[in-house]
């Protein structure tokens, strides 16, 4: 398992973490509000297929860093609302759902959990990126956000959110050809 993402066909990213278990503790910091804003973002899913899925991001409360926001992401107001439809829900090892719902812009995020021993094995696909600016942004942000949910999981402290993410945007910049191929 690689430690960075590989894009699987052009749109699509794929990110594998091993985590502490059980998956049930995996599976509510991915699908209940109070924990999942302590690594991504806040709000309301509906697990069932139809059901609504809500975050609400404030990333730069996500750790105890005071960094603000690089000049890429100054302008993105916090709370960002982020709205979509759950597609695929099958507890605890299967949360899929829509992504940027009704903003002409929809992909789809996909969390696929299996146990591995005493671990986790957490699958995360985001697929129909539609540019290679997006692929390189929600790279580095998923990058940065599952590495806050091990930490989290570890009981360790995660770091610079923003520092993080740019680094690994960075790194992704690098890999992500521009013709959106499979990663290097």
């Amino acid at each position: 398992m690689s430690e960075y993402g590989a894009v699987t066909e052009p749109g699509t990213l794929r990110i594998e973490r091993m985590l502490p278990g059980p998956i049930e503790r995996v599976w509510s910091y991915i699908t209940e509000s109070d924990k999942r804003r302590t690594w991504l973002a806040e709000g309301a899913i509906e697990l069932r297929v139809g059901g609504s899925a809500e975050h609400v991001f404030r990333n730069s409360e996500l750790s105890t860093a005071d960094d603000p926001p690089p000049a890429k992401y100054a302008d993105y107001p916090e709370p960002s609302l982020m709205t979509g439809i759950v597609t695929a829900c099958d507890p605890p090892r299967l949360l899929a759902y829509t992504w940027n719902e009704g903003e002409g812009r929809e992909s789809e995020v996909r969390f696929e959990l299996a146990l591995a021993g005493a671990q986790v094995r957490l699958v995360l696909t985001h697929a129909r990126l539609t540019t290679r600016e997006d692929m390189v942004g929600v790279s580095g942000g998923w990058h940065t956000h599952l590495g806050i949910l091990a930490a989290r999981l570890e009981g360790r402290d995660p770091g610079s959110f923003w520092t993080t993410r740019m680094k690994h945007e960075a790194v992704y910049d690098r890999m992500i050809p521009q013709e959106g191929a499979a990663l290097s």
